[in-house]
């Protein structure tokens, strides 16, 4: 029997609806929440996701200007326009898109982002705070995106074994930690794989919840899978096809048409976790704009 489908459009959708309501809300207290998107180069694929966040911030009220650089800007002269964007009150959040180019440092620009202000929540204060278990700051938007994908699916984590493929600061590991959380919605047994990890389908073949977040297409097949698991793929590759007219087409880490036949729930790409991280994004600038206008 083929596995639902987690459609990751919809739930965005409904959380970018509650969203909406609580700009509103903040707006007639005199509160507009403003994220800044810093954009270096002309990436294409950098420049259409600039997009679609600002077009999901104009959806539901929230402001937003993207401050577009030159790919040769210097390190420095970046760190500037952080700064000033730290001490700007029209920005309650700010975004640095990614990836830099080669001659800048991405932990250096990240470290430089205001915790407050950093909706990505990769700042080390804010990586600090939630592996101390504090889920009040900012969070890592594809890790709280597949967070909420579970649970508005009416998948609890709590007791089962969780495994992510995948140990980067941006999904891996701070999804790792909101899964073992001791809190409502994770209580997760976690085991965390990589690249160097031996035998991967020994692990995955255990999971009750399954997300691969390894950047690589096909990583997961069919017999890594255990029967009725849900499994959400983080992956976003780009392959050739020369029966679309762009040229290309988005397929995940998974091979989902094998993988659904054997899973319980299963998320595509397009359309699952990818509509999460853009709403991620919205509910961190939000939450940053009424954190701000609490002080």
């Amino acid at each position: 029997m083929a596995a639902d489908i987690i459609d990751g459009r919809a739930i965005a959708a409904e959380l970018r609806a509650d969203l909406a309501g609580e700009v509103a809300l903040l707006a007639a207290g005199g509160v507009t929440p403003g994220l800044a998107a810093v954009l270096v180069g002309d990436d294409p694929g950098s420049v259409s996701y600039v997009t679609a966040k600002a077009e999901a911030c104009a959806e539901i009220g929230i402001f937003s200007e993207t401050i577009r650089l030159p790919a040769d800007i210097p390190q420095d002269a970046l760190l500037d326009r952080i700064d000033e964007l730290n001490g700007d009150p029209r920005f309650h959040a700010i975004l640095q898109q990614l990836p830099l180019p080669s001659h800048i440092d991405e932990r250096v620009i990240l470290d430089a982002i205001a915790p407050a202000k950093d909706v990505d929540g990769l700042h080390p204060t804010n990586l600090g705070r939630l592996l101390r278990g504090e889920t009040s700051g900012p969070i890592p938007c594809t890790p709280q995106g597949v967070m909420h994908l579970l649970a508005r699916s009416g998948v609890d984590p709590a007791g089962t074994h969780a495994v992510v493929v995948g140990r980067s600061s941006l999904v891996g590991r701070p999804l790792a930690v909101l899964l073992a959380n001791k809190a409502t919605g994770a209580n997760a047994t976690v085991t965390l794989c990589h690249t160097g990890t031996a035998d991967l389908g020994a692990h995955t073949r255990t999971a009750d919840i399954l997300v691969v977040a390894a950047g690589r297409p096909g990583t997961v097949t069919a017999d890594m899978v255990k029967p009725g698991a849900t499994v959400i793929d983080v992956g976003t590759n780009r392959i050739d096809d020369a029966s679309r007219k762009r040229g290309w087409r988005l397929v995940g880490d998974v091979d989902f048409a094998g993988v659904s036949e054997v899973a319980g729930r299963i998320t595509k790409v397009p359309g699952g976790v990818g509509p999460m991280t853009i709403a991620m994004l919205l509910a961190n600038t939000v939450r940053a704009a009424r954190v701000a206008g609490a002080g």
